[in-house]
């Protein structure tokens, strides 16, 4: 799997913006990332929220609570720059620099990992964050935006 440049994950993160995000809307996105894992056989953690409340959250077998470690780091990311969590980190890596030394944030609250991503809903902006921790982030990032996709399709 190829890296996403910046230009890819700006673009991506346009598009994936929600009509809106209900309770509703959190239940399907969760189903459908936890559909997709098990499919897959990916040992995966899946946390869905919006603003501060977690509205889904589902650990599949094979994942542990490192993940749910990883799912908060990953999402404070998401939470502080409105961008995915991959985006935040390819935006260090472009600039020659490292997000865990370059932020100067605390690498055992943050991680710019992929796997997080912003829900946005149009002419709201920013309200939550999706999140999938248990594969190598460039796979957890692709499963979060599969799904993503798939709640537009039905949207």
């Amino acid at each position: 799997m190829t890296a996403p440049t910046v230009a890819e994950l700006v673009e991506q993160q346009a598009r994936l913006a929600l009509p809106r995000f209900t309770h509703d809307d959190a239940w399907r996105l969760g189903t459908i990332l936890v559909d997709l894992a098990r499919e897959r056989n990916a040992p995966v953690a899946v946390d869905v929220r919006r603003g501060a409340q977690q509205l889904f959250h589902a650990a599949l077998p094979g994942s542990s609570a490192d993940n749910d470690a990883w799912i908060d780091r990953k999402r404070r990311v998401v939470e502080r720059y409105a961008e995915s969590s991959l985006l935040v980190g390819t935006r260090f890596r472009a600039k020659g620099g490292s997000f865990d030394t370059d932020s100067r944030l605390d690498r055992d609250r943050y991680a710019a990992h992929g796997g997080s991503f912003p829900i946005t809903v149009a002419g709201a902006g920013v309200v939550g964050a999706v999140t999938v921790s248990g594969l190598p982030q460039l796979e957890d990032h692709a499963l979060v935006v599969e799904a993503l996709e798939r709640l537009l399709a039905g949207a």
